[in-house]
């Protein structure tokens, strides 16, 4: 019998995000991929834990992908917790330590390295908390509403 390829569309990275956004929301977080944290920040997915912990997750899909990325450090500040998720593939030499480490592809994802946690001061999870809900609420409209023009998202 002849193997079959599933091949999905979308990037690599995004791709990965999937597989990503699969294995939170089996540990019972809400997934927001490509969310703006803060002008000139976007991470690839923020997701929110059962017990209102906040993780960001950043996909890289090659080692281009991570020398350019040069925002990364930015990120931290909008988190408890960080992660790179890559493929099996990837040169896992080039991840910094102290951050996480998700492996994935398109179908799922494992933890390989818990984060480290540093936990966000209150105002600023408040602020996070509210804006997730706001921008998941906007994406949920258009989804209902395809015609709906009511302002960025």
């Amino acid at each position: 019998m002849e193997q079959q390829t599933i091949s999905l569309p979308g990037l690599p990275g995004q791709r990965l995000a999937r597989g990503v956004g699969r294995l939170l929301a089996s540990m019972d977080h809400a997934v927001l991929t490509e969310f703006v944290p803060a002008r000139g920040l976007r991470v690839d997915l923020i997701s929110l834990g059962p017990k209102s912990e906040i993780w960001i997750v950043e996909c890289k899909s090659c080692r281009a992908d991570f020398v350019t990325d040069r925002k990364w450090h930015g990120y931290l500040e909008w988190c408890d917790r960080y992660f790179w998720a890559v493929d099996h593939e990837f040169p896992m030499d080039l991840l910094p330590e102290g951050t996480g480490l998700i492996m994935a592809d398109a179908f799922g994802a494992e933890i390989q390295r818990m984060a480290p946690e540093t936990r966000l001061p209150g105002a600023r999870r408040n602020r996070l908390l509210r804006d997730v809900a706001r921008v998941a609420s906007r994406r949920l409209q258009v989804l209902q509403d395809p015609e709906f023009s009511g302002g960025a998202f």
